[in-house]
């Protein structure tokens, strides 16, 4: 029988379900930027090759992983045969199931951290129409780096965490200068350390930096170039002071994020994430290991409090 955390039937719907968008970036290389704003919703890549095609992140739902796959079906490029998982939050994962006979690949510290979480980031948002997603975890899992190839393509995959979170991994095709980030980077939205790490990420960013990518494709957002590598910098840099700030006056990281406001970075989206974001900074002020677990309810409270007393909204259904 299957584990009621491993299989989830939500089938309320609150918006149309859009195509897949996908733009091609360099030859056989298509980002997969979804419109709109809102946590769950996020980028995907597809790589085609002389065998098939190489996936980098599923979505967060059903129908979105449907229309993910039909538009990597119309590219003609033959089946998707390796899914690429850049860290274990469902939104990147949830899609698994829905690429059978592929085989899903992603750091080892992702599948211990999607087996312990399973499906609970559907009980989050339990309105959003999930659909009838399955836990698939991967079956390839490496610690380090690891070279794929589609065809004479390179694909490196690069561990790079904790930073969003403990299991960051990147997707670098040199001979296209094309760098998916996963989470470690975000378009237009406010970076998340919360279940990473706020140094971490600084050090992720530099690694991110130095393979001189001219494209960028981050976990969520539009395409873009290297500069949001600096926005990212800029951003952690603020919250490491503002948390130095709070910490040593004695405020709390909800007390410290009040005070602060939203500094120079007003234009980012969901701006309620630098509360986990002092969190975690606090956390590191008071020493241990980054990215040590950190009890996140009282948190994400914390968070909707900021962001005027409701939950931030999941706008991947």
């Amino acid at each position: 029988m299957t584990k009621p955390e491993l299989l989830c039937t939500g089938h309320r719907r609150h918006s149309p379900v859009p195509q897949a968008c996908g733009t091609e970036i360099a030859d056989g290389v298509f980002a997969c930027t979804p419109p709109g704003d809102g946590w769950c919703l996020n980028n995907a890549g597809l790589i085609t090759g002389p065998e098939g095609v190489t996936a980098i992140d599923t979505v967060a739902t059903a129908p979105r992983s449907l229309a993910l796959r039909a538009f990597a079906e119309a590219l003609r490029a033959g089946p998707v045969r390796a899914v690429v998982n850049t860290h274990h939050h469902g939104g990147h994962t949830f899609g698994n199931a829905l690429f059978p006979g592929a085989t899903v690949i992603a750091h080892s510290l992702a599948r211990s951290e999607m087996a312990e979480s399973g499906l609970a980031l559907t009980q989050l948002w339990p309105d959003a129409e999930w659909g009838e997603i399955r836990l698939v975890l991967p079956s390839v899992v490496f610690d380090e780096r690891l070279t794929l190839y589609s065809g004479d393509r390179r694909i490196e995959l690069v561990f790079c965490g904790p930073a969003h979170t403990t299991n960051d991994v990147v997707a670098w095709l040199p001979d296209d200068g094309v760098l998916f980030t996963g989470d470690v980077a975000l378009s237009g939205a406010t970076p998340c350390t919360l279940a990473g790490s706020v140094e971490g990420a600084l050090r992720a960013v530099a690694t991110l930096r130095a393979f001189g990518a001219r494209t960028i494709v981050c976990g969520r957002g539009p395409v873009c170039g290297p500069e949001v590598l600096d926005e990212t910098e800029a951003y952690l840099r603020w919250v490491q002071i503002i948390a130095m700030e709070g910490w040593q006056q004695g405020l709390t990281p909800m007390e410290t994020a009040r005070e602060a406001g939203a500094g120079d970075f007003g234009h980012l989206l969901d701006a309620e994430r630098i509360v986990g974001n002092l969190h975690r900074a606090y956390a590191e002020l008071d020493g241990g290991a980054l990215g040590r677990p950190l009890e996140l309810p009282p948190v994400f409270a914390e968070m909707a409090e900021h962001n005027g007393g409701v939950l931030p909204a999941c706008l991947a259904c």
